[in-house]
């Protein structure tokens, strides 16, 4: 706490002038000014003879020229000695700072100070000069930009002088300003951009050094020192508050009554008038909370209010207003001020000076004029203030994670971090200091740090000054206690309005300053929240109170999702220009509005019944959801029959370059490890009574879609139903199945069904399809369907900064084009079939797996004797059914006998057998009658032969195979099997329990045939995986021997025991079954569920790890089984690139503290970053850069021929050791033909592309993903006859300059099929505009603004005009061509349409001529106010 108060004592700053508070809020500007050095005799001679030790320094302070005003904080270099004869004076300090006053009479002073010491040793300063610095030239608007140096001219006297009314500006011109001769300082002034990012911590107009310690920045690298020159942010905390209460003494109504009496007693003395004290009222009693850092609130205090505590079970209001009296009848008897609500601080640094500052405030108001009647709006304005009663600071412990902690309040005169004035305190110079520590009152609260999953963990108490320490072992029962806290998961914020309750009908006070309003950069909010506190102070009455309506409100500032979720990006040069991963817009999901439900409900939609034909339980997906797997584990009910119902699309208003609203769509996604699913197409239907677009009312259902193209007479909607059972799920992967939908999220692309063109994206977690014990469960998302597109690559090589770490994304645009209405449920079913093998039990999940009564074949007899139950029964088989080799060369082998396994194998063996038969044949019909006894016998012989020769051989073929199926045999009693549930990426831990079986020490051998399996040598990284599993067997460091590249080692004793670790992990995705996706899936028209054998699961990988003694005999062999399970992907990029190229593209990753899960490291140091790809032919890798540098992941992928699509997978780790993936990514690959076009803005550019047709005449379409911009000719249906060729003509006409892709899909619509696509690159080059205009616009205003504007035909014959214009939403023509004759002046009629939102647009206007070519383009700014 004495770091805090050290740095806001010595930071007080001086507001600018009140006048600059009243004129409009700019943008506030970085500065970085380095005085490097002054030259000349600056000091004059008889301070060096009358001083020794004389020393030199610079102060800096800044100057209003206008109204004489100094401000902010004068600033010092450090010391410098001086030398005789005077010379060079060497600083090179950096000076920063910030400020929105843009004004040229807006400087800073420099003022050359010499100190020293007179004879009698006492310090003596004294002012050799001072310089006028001008921050910002004679324009507006237009900071001093030129970092070269620049000398500042001296002059005689000390910068009071500037005070003088004579002086007028230009100083330096006037008259009575002496220049100093041959003296000058060297300097530097440049913006810097680079501190934007730090403008939190920094109050604006505040003079600091890049050598000062600014509380929230990490300390500089390097030798310079220099910490604002790239700044560096602390990771923040997030702390939250709950059971906050005041006491104030000797009780509240007390305490209130005093209030009211002594503001109607100054409300007399200030020559106001008598004033009715039966008649003011407390509006409302309102609580600012905010962190400071000693220089400044980091973010705009959040301001709740209170209520009583007896109300807090009798209102739930969002303001409190009670009538006080001085002979009130009621006794509230209440002793506390209420938060019924948690407060969540995100902005918390582990630092000393950051510290949690509490503002008491209360809102007064007279409902009665003066005279008792009704008073006017004007009046109660006048009438209506606020004042700060009490306040408090509170400096945590970031150690402790939670604890209840009791501070004094404080009032009266001393400083506060508003600057303002504060109600009295009592007199205490009669009390003890026990006394004095309450008597204002205290603040009594609940403080928690982590995330909200250990909101309910019991506190400890917490130390600190003046802090009292209090166990919360258990909630306090008392009357006057708090209420209790929010349950866990629920988002409390909602029971207590979060101020300012007062509406501007109530204050009636209108704003007195244009910088009162809300902005929105958040660079600004501290000084003018500053400002507006001292303008109150100044002025308590007159329209005090109107600053909180626009200070207060925090829905103007930037997203509030992104205030405190990223980091800032700080100044960053990559090799490609990087896509931010996380900040583009994504799928949002929410429950369906209640007009949205009446629609859907009256569409007559089928219903979703549980097994007894009720209808399943509806539940809102915007409620908290809690879930236990062992409980889902356990249910009775063992089938899940999982449901999806797609429902409706809505349309949301569409920008001027989105593609019109599709006729069919159909969607394509995978559930668990399914095959890919692809619904057919659907048909949007228009309901009559739909609401706008971009109202978030409902307007078009799905509709299945006949073969013939009509609409399907049955029940809308589209349903697909997976039946998740027994029979389909392996042994143990239920628990997996149960994980897999709670913690994964459902993608859905939604597709055109007429062009083929992607429309956009929607994702759903699945959580609320856990059953937990009930029948059925469904739930009902209206899903917001994003498409994201990726620009080319730029020379843009940094995004831009939008406040407190959110980024912009370079080259990627978010649009939300629909709204997706989905249902999906889980129907509970018993299990109807037996499931195999009931007996035996389900394998284990221990991490420890012991080879103890493994045995598979227990040796002995084949039957067991006197039992009923047979076990390892093994049949007699021919040895030629059992080896093909064998049986080929075998001659007499008869093949009835022949499995059919075998068949395929031994098909030369039997063709060689039939041609004996039939030469024996010929032989025998060749002989005749006569030879025929004779061939007998000569048959018989050979026969004998032939048994004889395959005895011989089947004899040898035992001796050569018995050792090795004996040994086979006998393996298995040292055979342990294991099976694992993998997922990509993740690092499944296990151990092995070894023992040697023998009396003789041996060195063991760990040999293992798959590379993803491998031993845990390193004693740490084992230590971690242990520590992560919950594992509690022991440690053992250089437990191996290691020999370069060959198999570990390991020394036994005999009869030892010994735990080997292993790792599992795989990083291949696998191939899925290559099954369609309508084959497994049904509709809502039949019953039969998806195939349990249509399933797509990757085929189980197996390995063997064998123990080899020193022998090279084996004592033990582990036989793994890895089933793969499906995996969480977090995002999703889809890239279209031209095919047989390189696609290389740089990801930046989020800030690491916005990822669920995200390791927490110490302050300053960034978790190290490794990447892996599921591809091998996929270069992916990351560089190591240095602590709060952005990362980013870069990608080389090889594109192939047109239309190959690749898929593969991205896992990112934080931790050294590769364990769990922080973020996985999938990445699509889609290869298109190319065509660059290079063109002009507005301008039509043509080309053509070759058709060739198929086998078959196909009537096809072409489509655009831009119809705007991108014609085609025949613009229809035309026929492609087979094996020919035909010209697509295609016209291109830009709307804006840059470079993107254009997508152009040439699809059969007979089919339905893609019969060609094309990726066209344009490279648009804005045209040269000739003329400019400015035109004011009303927001909202009515139906639009008609103005107009000539043009002169340049040409002496007569022409043809086109016009064209890049904004077609804001602009219209009154007609979009015109005919003027040779050196003609036309009037072109323009129609303005109203915008809902204040800013700045330019519109282009495009004038082609007859062939569409450019002839001149014309400027329009249109403001919007």
């Amino acid at each position: 706490m004495n770091d805090w108060h050290r740095i806001f004592t010595q930071n007080v700053l001086v507001p600018p002038h009140p006048q600059r508070a009243r004129q409009p809020v700019k943008e506030s500007t970085a500065f970085q000014c380095v005085l490097k050095w002054l030259d000349g005799p600056i000091i004059r001679q008889g301070v060096l003879e009358a001083l020794s030790e004389v020393e030199c320094h610079l102060r800096v302070s800044f100057f209003d020229v206008t109204y004489r005003h100094f401000f902010g904080r004068t600033w010092k270099t450090t010391v410098k000695p001086t030398k005789r004869p005077p010379s060079r004076i060497v600083f090179n300090e950096p000076l920063y700072f910030h400020t929105s006053l843009n004004h040229p009479h807006i400087v800073a002073v420099v003022e050359v100070v010499a100190e020293g010491k007179k004879r009698d040793g006492t310090l003596q300063t004294s002012s050799c000069g001072f310089g006028i610095l001008r921050i910002f030239s004679n324009q507006p608007n237009s900071p001093t930009s030129a970092s070269q140096d620049k000398r500042l001219r001296l002059y005689h006297g000390t910068p009071r002088a500037l005070l003088h009314p004579l002086l007028q500006d230009p100083a330096e011109q006037n008259k009575h300003m002496t220049l100093i001769e041959n003296c000058s300082l060297q300097y530097t002034l440049k913006p810097h951009p680079a501190l934007e990012p730090a403008f939190h911590l920094l109050p604006e107009n505040l003079l600091v050094s890049g050598l000062q310690q600014i509380p929230g920045l990490l300390p500089a690298h390097g030798e310079s020192g220099d910490a604002l020159r790239k700044p560096r942010l602390q990771k923040p905390i997030t702390g939250h508050l709950d059971d906050l209460f005041f006491t104030l003494y000797p009780s509240l109504e007390k305490f209130e009554e005093e209030l009211l009496e002594l503001h109607v007693q100054d409300h007399f003395q200030e020559g106001c008038g008598p004033l009715d004290g039966g008649g003011l009222e407390i509006l409302e009693r309102r609580l600012r909370v905010g962190v400071h850092n000693g220089l400044g609130f980091v973010q705009r205090p959040q301001v709740v209010v209170l209520v009583p505590e007896m109300d807090v079970a009798l209102t739930r209001s969002a303001s409190f207003s009670r009538k006080v009296v001085s002979s009130s009848k009621t006794s509230s008897g209440s002793q506390a001020l209420v938060l019924r609500s948690r407060l969540r601080l995100p902005e918390m640094v582990g630092h000393p000076a950051f510290a949690v500052v509490f503002q008491l405030e209360y809102v007064f108001s007279s409902p009665a004029g003066v005279d008792g009647n009704a008073a006017s709006v004007t009046s109660l304005s006048n009438l209506a203030c606020m004042h700060m009663v009490r306040w408090a600071v509170w400096n945590p412990l970031l150690e402790a994670d939670s604890g209840r902690v009791t501070l004094p309040l404080q009032g009266g005169i001393q400083p506060n971090p508003s600057h303002c004035l504060v109600y009295k305190v009592p007199s205490a110079s009669m009390s003890s200091e026990e006394v004095k520590q309450v008597e204002s009152g205290t603040v009594r609260f609940q403080f928690s740090l982590g995330s909200e999953e250990h909101l309910d963990a019991p506190a400890e108490p917490v130390s600190g000054p003046k802090a009292e320490r209090q166990p919360a072992r258990k909630p306090p029962t008392s009357p006057s206690s708090p209420p209790a806290p929010a349950p866990r998961g629920l988002a409390a914020l909602q029971d207590s309005p979060v101020g300012p309750g007062l509406s501007i009908s109530q204050l009636a006070a209108s704003p007195r300053s244009p910088t009162q309003h809300c902005v929105a950069r958040p660079t600004s909010q501290l000084p003018h929240g500053s400002r507006a506190s001292l303008t109150q102070a100044e002025f308590p009455l007159e329209g005090g109170i109107s600053h909180l309506e626009a200070d207060l409100s925090q829905t103007c500032l930037v997203p509030e999702t992104s205030i405190a979720e990223q980091l800032q990006e700080l100044p960053f040069t990559p090799l490609h220009a990087p896509i931010v991963a996380g900040t583009q817009t994504r799928s949002s999901a929410g429950q369906p509005s209640r007009a949205s439900m009446v629609l859907l409900q009256s569409s007559g939609f089928p219903e979703i019944l549980d097994a007894n034909k009720q209808p399943a339980e509806a539940i809102n997906p915007t409620d908290p959801m809690t879930f236990n797997l062992q409980k889902e584990e356990s249910d009775c009910l063992q089938s899940n029959e999982m449901v999806l119902q797609f429902l409706a699309f809505s349309r949301v208003a569409q920008d001027c370059r989105g593609t019109s609203w599709p006729k069919t769509v159909y969607f394509t996604f995978q559930f668990y490890r399914f095959p890919p699913a692809t619904t057919p197409r659907l048909q949007l239907v228009q309901l009559d009574e739909a609401g706008q677009p971009g109202s978030g009312a409902l307007t078009h259902i799905l509709v299945p879609v006949s073969r013939d193209g009509t609409f399907d007479a049955g029940s809308p909607g589209f349903q697909l139903r997976y039946m998740v059972g027994p029979g389909f799920l392996k042994p143990g992967e239920r628990r997996c199945f149960a994980h897999y939908l709670a913690v994964q999220t459902l993608q859905i692309d939604v597709w055109d069904g007429d062009s083929l063109l992607l429309i956009g994206s929607a994702a759903v977690q699945m959580k609320h399809l856990l059953r937990q014990g009930r029948p059925a469960v469904q739930a009902s998302h209206e899903l917001e369907v994003v498409a994201t597109e990726y620009e080319q690559d730029t020379m843009v090589v940094s995004g831009d900064v939008l406040g407190f770490g959110r980024v912009k994304p370079i080259g990627v645009h978010s649009v939300v084009k629909g709204r997706l209405h989905l249902t999906l449920a889980n129907v509970g079913h018993l299990c109807e079939q037996k499931v195999r093998g009931c007996s035996t039990l389900p394998p284990t999940r221990s991490r420890v797996i012991s080879n103890d009564g493994a045995s598979r074949f227990s040796g002995g007899s084949l039957l067991t004797s006197g039992s009923s139950r047979r076990k390892h029964v093994v049949q007699a088989q021919k040895l030629a059914d059992v080896d093909s080799e064998l049986a080929a060369m075998l001659l007499t082998h008869a093949r009835q006998g022949t499995g059919p396994r075998d068949v395929g194998r031994e098909s030369d063996a039997t063709r060689r057998r039939k041609l004996e038969r039939m030469k024996s044949v010929r032989l025998q019909e060749a002989g005749g009658e006569l030879g025929r006894r004779g061939t007998s016998v000569l048959a018989q012989q050979s026969v004998r032969t032939q048994h004889l020769r395959d005895l011989q051989v089947i004899a040898a073929y035992r001796e050569r195979t018995k050792a090795e199926s004996i040994a086979s045999l006998l393996s298995l009693a040292i055979t342990t099997e294991h099976t694992l549930h993998a997922t990509l990426g993740v690092a499944e831990f296990f151990e092995f329990v070894l023992k040697n079986p023998h009396n003789t020490q041996h060195t063991v051998t760990v040999e293992i045939d798959n590379p993803e399996l491998s031993v845990i040598v390193d004693s740490q990284e084992w230590r971690d995986f242990k520590g992560a599993a919950g594992l509690h067997t022991p440690v053992e460091e250089d437990m191996f021997h290691l020999r370069g590249s060959l198999a570990p080692q390991l020394y036994l004793r005999p009869h030892e025991t010994a735990h080997i670790p292993f790792k599992f992990q795989s990083f291949s995705a696998g191939q899925l079954a290559t099954v369609q996706a309508s084959s497994g899936l049904s509709n809502e028209k039949g019953t039969d569920a998806v195939s349990p054998w249509k399933s797509s699961a990757v085929p189980a990988k197996h390995a063997k790890v064998l123990f080899r003694a020193s022998g090279g005999k084996p004592i033990a062999v582990l036989c793994l089984t890895v089933e793969l399970q499906p995996h969480v992907v977090d995002q999703v990029f889809r890239f279209y690139h031209p095919e047989l190229s390189f696609l290389k593209k740089a990801i930046r990753l989020p800030p690491w503290h916005t990822l669920p899960g995200a390791p927490v490291g110490m302050l300053g140091e960034d978790p190290p970053v490794h990447v892996r790809c599921s591809d091998p032919n996929v270069i992916c890798e990351t560089q190591n850069v240095g602590p709060g540098e952005p990362r980013d992941v870069f990608l080389k992928v090889a594109s192939g021929p047109s239309p190959e699509i690749k898929d593969f997978f991205v896992i990112i780790y934080s931790d050294r050791w590769l364990a769990t993936p922080t973020q996985t990514w999938q990445v699509y690959l889609h290869s298109l033909q190319r065509v660059d076009v290079s063109c002009v803005a507005g301008q039509l550019t043509r080309l053509s592309l070759v058709l060739r047709g198929t086998q078959t005449v196909r009537k096809v379409r072409a489509f655009t993903s831009h119809p705007q911009e991108l014609k085609t000719d025949p613009k229809g249906v035309f026929v492609l006859p087979p094996r020919g060729v035909q010209d697509l003509h295609v016209g291109v006409r830009p709307l804006r300059a840059g470079s993107r892709f254009v997508h152009l899909n040439l699809v059969d619509v007979d089919c339905h099929q893609l019969v060609a696509s094309w990726l066209v690159c344009l490279s648009c080059r804005q045209p040269l505009i000739s003329k400019a205009f400015e035109i004011t616009l009303a927001v909202g205003e009515g139906k639009g603004v008609n103005k107009r504007i000539t043009y002169t035909n340049p040409y002496p014959s007569r022409r043809t005009f086109h016009l064209h214009n890049d904004h077609p939403e804001l602009l219209r023509f009154r007609e979009d061509s015109f005919q003027v004759a040779g050196g003609e002046t036309h009037t072109i009629g323009l129609q303005f349409a109203p915008s809902q939102r204040v800013g700045e647009e330019e519109i282009l206007i495009y004038i082609n001529d007859h062939e569409d070519k450019n002839e001149e383009a014309f400027c329009v700014k249109v403001i919007y106010q």
